[in-house]
């Protein structure tokens, strides 16, 4: 059963108690670079979830192995009977079926995994919030795990740029893939807060900490 978050809401009163956490759900476009402000959130003390880390853990799991196995084969695997990531991503990026299917097996699974995160996060006193960092936040139900949202913004190039250097995707690859998700303006609609990562690590660091502690007064304070 999953556990109901709704204590959490930024809407519920509860969210303005002075012993609610913050748990800042990030948003934008591939190579934006989240992941690189969820550390530095996590450098302030935040606790940070990696919705990508925990798929990459669960597709060592033998149940999720059994169930990809069964849609789609040996082929997927490696010699040494490993899920191959490239191997899985170039079958089911090619279908809406096939990307639901694998959805429909890791997402669920993904989810729960969070929850217990957020739970133990939520239970150390020295954690003041918790910072997610999931591609398909606005895209799934993972979104309702968070009480606020923060926009990370960055030029399409550079973007690409990085995408190109940190995951050898070629433009078309890239462009697929985030049309995939919603418009980075859907999503920039439901943020709060608006970080630009269009220049260099020390201004980037100057902004997530100014947003750390607004975002931090606003839930003791409001």
């Amino acid at each position: 059963m999953q556990k109901d978050y709704s204590k959490y809401n930024r809407n519920d009163s509860a969210y303005s108690s002075r012993h609610a956490k913050p748990i800042i759900g990030l948003l934008g476009g591939i190579g934006a670079g989240k992941s690189t402000v969820a550390k530095e959130f996590e450098k302030l003390g935040c606790g940070r979830i990696d919705a990508d880390a925990i798929g990459h853990e669960l597709l060592k799991d033998p149940k999720v192995k059994e169930e990809l196995k069964n849609r789609w084969g040996e082929k997927i695997f490696t010699p040494s009977g490993e899920i191959d990531r490239s191997a899985l991503a170039d079958i089911v990026f090619r279908s809406a079926e096939d990307i639901a299917a694998l959805n429909k097996i890791m997402h669920p699974r993904i989810r729960r995994r969070m929850e217990q995160q957020i739970e133990a996060f939520l239970a150390k006193p020295n954690i003041p919030a918790i910072v997610i960092d999931a591609a398909l936040l606005t895209e799934t139900d993972w979104q309702d795990l968070c009480n606020v949202f923060v926009f990370v913004s960055a030029g399409d190039q550079l973007r690409y740029e990085r995408i190109k250097q940190s995951r050898r995707w070629d433009y078309d690859t890239w462009k697929a893939r985030e049309n995939l998700q919603n418009p980075l303006d859907i999503k920039a609609s439901k943020a709060e807060y608006i970080i630009d990562n269009n220049l260099n690590v020390s201004s980037l660091s100057e902004q997530v900490r100014a947003v750390f502690r607004r975002i931090i007064h606003k839930a003791g304070h409001a």
